[in-house]
């Protein structure tokens, strides 16, 4: 999920490819990452939009399709519930930043945060 993001996952294709049955994988994937599998997919699809919008040169709409989601309202509704702005804000709002940010400290500072993860390690 972390390299193929962009790719149409789903929970029963990613079972196959663990060898296990749909809710076998759901049940374990939760256990291990403490979300389902696509809240982890949906969380690395909006890091690299986060990126893509700081970049500027992509509209919100390429940005969506981007990262593989086929819905801008659902990729703007899920945006705005991780990041707390809609994608157009925050698109606005990345090219206030007046030097520019190493990548790797980028990556962590704007990290969505599920609601009751603060504080938690990364699932990584």
């Amino acid at each position: 999920m972390d390299r193929d993001y962009e790719q149409p996952l789903d929970v029963e294709a990613l079972a196959r490819v663990a060898l296990m049955s749909s809710g076998h994988f759901s049940r374990s994937f939760r256990e291990a990452y403490g979300e389902t599998p696509y809240g982890y997919l949906m969380t690395r699809r909006i890091e690299r939009a986060k990126a893509l919008l700081r970049r500027g040169d992509l509209s919100v709409t390429e940005v969506c399709f981007a990262v593989g989601c086929t819905s801008l309202g659902s990729f703007s509704s899920r945006f705005s519930e991780l990041v707390g702005e809609s994608p157009s804000a925050y698109r606005a709002r990345s090219h206030e930043v007046a030097a520019p940010i190493p990548a790797c400290i980028v990556k962590v500072q704007t990290r969505p945060v599920r609601n009751g993860e603060a504080g938690q390690a990364s699932p990584r």
